[in-house]
């Protein structure tokens, strides 16, 4: 019997932001594997879900940034997103992956040098800005087509 990772502090806000802003979801989690290996690494917040919406097709890690550093966190989110964004290339090569993460997070390390650099260099790096209060998507960036920006 496989253990199911816990479900991140934020996957049901994320859900239902998603839902607001016209998705379906349609796997949740979406589960990822290479051989023998899981993709769903359960480091005690992570889970995918997958999500539909005029054709258009996304896998969404959602990340709390809610440790005392934001720097551990941005370094596990990095790995996390690109790994899961090499298998997705391979295995559903239509599906974008989206980084989650909370307005806080956004304001914090992605609005400082760092982030502005990470974000500079990594074109493929995508994120979903959420507002967790009102359970709402704020931004896409980039934007996806169709979305409210």
């Amino acid at each position: 019997t496989r253990i199911m990772p816990a479900k991140d502090f934020y996957h049901e806000t994320v859900k239902v932001a998603l839902i607001k802003d016209g998705w379906t979801i349609t796997k949740d989690p979406l589960t990822l594997s290479v051989g023998t290996r899981p993709a769903l690494v359960d480091l005690g917040a992570e889970k995918l879900f997958a999500a539909e919406k005029d054709a258009q097709k996304i896998a969404v890690e959602i990340k709390n940034f809610l440790s005392p550093s934001p720097m551990n966190d941005l370094e596990k989110a990095m790995g996390q997103f690109f790994l899961y964004s090499d298998i997705l290339a391979e295995q559903e090569p239509d599906r974008m992956l989206y980084l989650a993460i909370p307005f806080a997070a956004y304001r914090g390390i992605f609005s400082e040098e760092l982030g502005q650099l990470v974000m500079r260099r990594r074109p493929e790096f995508k994120l979903l800005v959420f507002n967790p209060k009102i359970q709402e998507i704020m931004q896409w960036i980039p934007p996806i087509a169709g979305t409210a920006n």
